[in-house]
């Protein structure tokens, strides 16, 4: 669970986990809108976030974990950081009053906002540990056709997702945070081995 986590918060960090939202006619699932998911229980454990920060003018700092917007400066949204200090954040940007830059952001999540505890690491200098999930590989594809799969993504619309694609017979779901709440929740909604939950908030560690 830890390396698959670790796989999809690296391809949220770089932009390259693109949200899908494609209609599909597969029966099955829920036709009762989008689903809404259970919430985590906050926890004081430090976490770990890779994303973009991203603060506009005086308005709080935000940890963008999902997609970011090709402009200059860029444009994305997430939890307000709170304790951020950007003369100990290294290699950030300013451009029009918006102050960015990529980094592996330490705190504890209450669900809203994320309270960081240490300075971040550029993600030019971090380095994760974690190896290739075995679910990527062709000899492990999921039963999941992408007609059904494109099905589940357009239900599980809610703002808690980040970023879904559908990838090797599986739906990768990215959400901020799990704790292996949402990630029951889907096994119990389509069936285990259908989507596969990456949180973007790991435990540090």
């Amino acid at each position: 669970m830890r390396s698959r986590r670790l796989i999809i918060a690296t391809l949220v960090a770089t932009g390259l986990f693109a949200v899908t939202a494609c209609a599909g006619d597969a029966s099955g699932g829920t036709d009762s809108g989008p689903v809404a998911l259970p919430q985590p229980t906050p926890t004081d454990t430090e976490l770990v976030g890779q994303g973009t920060v991203l603060q506009k003018g005086h308005a709080e700092p935000m940890l963008c974990l999902g997609p970011i917007m090709e402009s200059y400066p860029p444009q994305c949204s997430g939890p307000t950081i709170s304790g951020w200090n950007w003369s100990l954040a290294r290699y950030s940007e300013t451009a029009s009053t918006v102050t960015w830059g990529t980094y592996a952001v330490f705190g504890i999540w209450n669900g809203e906002a994320f309270a960081q505890t240490q300075p971040p690491i550029p993600l030019a200098l971090y380095s994760p540990i974690g190896s290739p999930d075995p679910l990527r590989e062709a000899e492990n594809a999921g039963a999941s056709d992408t007609a059904t799969l494109q099905r589940i993504s357009d239900e599980i619309a809610a703002t808690q997702i980040l970023a879904t694609v559908p990838m090797n017979g599986y739906l990768w779901v990215s959400v901020t945070y799990d704790d292996g709440t949402i990630q029951h929740f889907f096994d119990q909604q389509y069936g285990p081995d259908v989507v596969i939950v990456q949180s973007a908030l790991l435990p540090v560690g």
